[in-house]
């Protein structure tokens, strides 16, 4: 009777707490859904570029049926190479008219992707060298079709010299190689949002705040307090990962350790000032972490982790974490500096204002209640 009673209360108290009973049963759909298209249409198309190649080269590259693979032509290796760094193309294939020596510089900072381009290339290459060398064998047959000594007549297969040049990453980068410096600033964003939200919430739910609003103190002052104060355990946070990551666990990054400090402590006032302006919409907090199938796992799946396609990449320019991914991989996978990252940088901030700016309303609106 007591077990069945306590059953009671609780199935009253979740059947009168409407937004749980909905966060419990969408939540999950909205993110199986999310999933679903963002898994059933990855990207499985490369740019690759072709440096005064050869035309049956180009053409044996497009016909592979693994990959959709469109071929960009150019004359100057060097407009190959900027366009590998600006992210046109993931390689560039340098061959002599026979295809018997190949270069290719390749885009290594995925290495499941640069594997596959490789591939691609080089069984391409082997192909096109296969075909000559049959060609050859033909010609040879038919001119020497009338003399009996020559019908044994063979050539050895010549393997083509096939070397690779990586402008990103290197030839046994890891999959921690590939996503340990983008999972820095996810891991830092997750758990400084879940932190400061939970503990802006006990805030306001435990009196504190309130008492605040009754004091003549403005509000833009107790918002930059709590901001000052949660910033401070974000701060050590986001520098003690940062240094564990690169020194520690021996993530090899291309560019400036400061760069990377510096997005990350963005990204942690960004998900600071986003955590307590949502706490604002909890009650407790079993409803804060609620918030995290909503408002983290798309964000996780959008901000360039995955290959995505033309659409859900677009959407994933309205995500904040989308930026700091952005300027992670910009600096540690491709080395850049201040002026590769400074608009990710720009709209970090401009977050983090924006976030801000509407925590002081909400404030506002309540001190007038």
């Amino acid at each position: 009777m007591r077990t069945r009673a306590i059953t009671g209360r609780i199935m009253n108290q979740l059947r009168r707490d409407k937004r749980t009973l909905a966060l419990v049963i969408i939540a999950p759909l909205i993110v199986l859904s999310l999933v679903y298209f963002i898994l059933d249409t990855g990207t499985t198309s490369y740019n690759i570029g072709i440096i005064n190649s050869s035309t049956k080269l180009e053409q044996q590259i497009k016909k592979n049926d693994d990959y959709d693979i469109t071929v960009k032509k150019y004359s100057v290796k060097s407009d190959a190479l900027d366009a590998i760094k600006s992210g046109d193309i993931i390689a560039a294939v340098d061959a002599n008219k026979d295809s018997s020596r190949v270069k290719i510089y390749l885009d290594g900072s995925n290495s499941s992707d640069a594997a596959r381009v490789k591939g691609v290339i080089t069984q391409s290459t082997a192909d096109v060298v296969k075909k000559a060398m049959k060609s050859k064998i033909s010609d040879i047959k038919k001119a020497t079709a009338a003399i009996p000594a020559a019908s044994s007549v063979s050539i050895d297969y010549i393997e083509p010299d096939v070397t690779t040049d990586y402008i990103y990453g290197k030839s046994n980068g890891t999959l921690f190689d590939n996503y340990g410096v983008l999972l820095i600033g996810i891991i830092i964003f997750f758990f400084v949002f879940l932190i400061a939200g939970i503990n802006f919430l006990d805030e306001r739910t435990g009196g504190t705040l309130e008492r605040l609003l009754s004091t003549p103190v403005r509000i833009g002052e107790i918002i930059g307090g709590y901001v000052l104060g949660f910033g401070i355990l974000a701060t050590v946070q986001t520098i003690v990962v940062s240094l564990f990551v690169v020194y520690i666990l021996g993530l090899d990054i291309g560019g400036s350790i400061w760069y990377i400090l510096l997005i990350n402590l963005l990204t942690s006032l960004t998900a600071l000032t986003l955590g307590m302006l949502l706490s604002t919409l909890a009650t407790s907090q079993f409803q804060m972490i609620q918030f995290i199938p909503l408002v983290i796992l798309p964000q996780v799946f959008l901000c360039g982790l995955f290959q995505l396609s033309g659409g859900w990449d677009i959407a994933g320019h309205f995500m904040p974490l989308y930026y700091t991914c952005d300027a992670l991989t910009q600096v540690g996978m491709r080395g850049g500096g201040m002026s590769d990252i400074w608009i990710d940088c720009l709209v970090l901030l401009g977050c983090g204002a924006l976030f801000m700016t509407m925590n002081i309303a909400f404030l506002n609106r309540q001190r007038r209640a």
